[in-house]
């Protein structure tokens, strides 16, 4: 009875991969289209951190109001003008090495306000 009162559908090849959480084919999945950029304070905020990292230091990008997608790119185009690896996690860019000084000069040439937060 329980299966029949949330849809009955058990396993469908019909629309491909289906998102679990709106049982849609993940090309017209509404869970994406409803989440909304975070909110901000309108800073952006880069530091440096090393904890955790076995020592190697990493630049860390917070407070960007973009939506997945958009900071992605943002990261992609950080990481080339530091020439450098990194990744887009939770909302925060990091770059790898300690490149702060870079990343605040790309993010004021894109009209951002950013302020270097840390040590």
């Amino acid at each position: 009875m329980r299966r029949a009162a949330e849809g009955g559908l058990v396993y469908s090849t019909e629309g491909g991969r289906m998102c679990p959480a709106c049982r849609q084919p993940l090309a017209q999945c509404l869970c994406r289209q409803r989440q909304d950029a975070p909110a901000g304070d309108g800073r952006v905020r880069v530091s440096r951190e090393t904890k955790g990292r076995g020592g190697k230091a990493v630049t860390l990008v917070r407070g960007l109001a973009l939506d997945a997608a958009a900071l992605a790119a943002l990261g992609k185009q950080l990481k080339a003008a530091c020439g450098s690896g990194g990744t887009v996690k939770d909302g925060v860019i990091e770059v790898q090495g300690d490149h702060c000084e870079r990343v605040i000069e790309a993010l004021k040439a894109q009209g951002h306000s950013v302020k270097r937060a840390g040590g």
